[in-house]
């Protein structure tokens, strides 16, 4: 997968930002966790959730990574429900 695979033109402009903001992060892998998990999930997040991930957008690439992976302690407020869906869906488009 090299970029979205959803077209943005069915989405309303706070998703659609969302949308580019996940596919333009600057670390090729993050770009494919939260590109990849925003193709799939977007459009169906519910508002509560859609703020989680804008708040996910604004953590640095490496530390969303080392969350990610593992390597470090997920910090409050970001540790919700929706940060282990992105984090389960990684795990199982691995392997």
């Amino acid at each position: 997968m090299t970029g979205t695979t959803r077209s943005s033109a069915d989405l309303a402009p706070r998703r659609r930002r969302s949308l580019i903001r996940a596919w333009r992060r600057g670390m090729r892998e993050m770009d494919l966790v939260l590109g990849g998990f925003a193709d799939t999930y977007l459009d169906s997040l519910t508002e509560e959730e859609l703020a989680a991930f804008e708040a996910l957008l604004e953590v640095p690439d490496v530390t969303l990574l080392s969350w990610i992976t593992g390597e470090a302690t997920v910090k409050p407020p970001h540790d919700t429900p929706l940060f282990e869906r992105i984090r389960a869906t990684c795990r199982t488009s691995a392997v």
